[in-house]
């Protein structure tokens, strides 16, 4: 797993050819508050059973609140052959912070 800053998340978009796969692991309430635009939500208690609507081998962007749950979902993903994974560190508080300021906060 890599970890991405949000400023280096926001340049690694600008530049790459093929857009990797935004999941935001939060729960509904926060990702229906704010997200990143183009990201998609499948919740850390659904990982489990959606994990195989997922490509392992596809880039993979995981996002929550500050970091600490897409930690966690990015190492169980990579107990089952997940191997090209980004964990947003400050999730979407910092990327709310430092790239997008106009995002909710909460």
């Amino acid at each position: 797993m890599r970890h991405f800053s949000p400023q280096e998340l926001k340049q690694h978009l600008d530049t790459v050819a093929e857009r990797p796969l935004l999941l935001d692991v939060r729960e509904t309430w926060e990702f229906e508050r704010c997200h990143i635009e183009g990201s998609i939500l499948i919740s850390m208690g659904q990982i489990r059973d959606k994990m195989s609507e997922l490509d392992p081998e596809r880039e993979t962007v995981i996002i929550c609140h500050h970091g600490i749950r897409s930690r966690q979902v990015a190492y169980y993903l990579e107990q089952y052959g997940f191997t090209n994974l980004i964990n947003l560190d400050g999730g979407v508080e910092h990327w709310a912070r430092d790239v997008d300021p106009s995002m909710n906060r909460y």
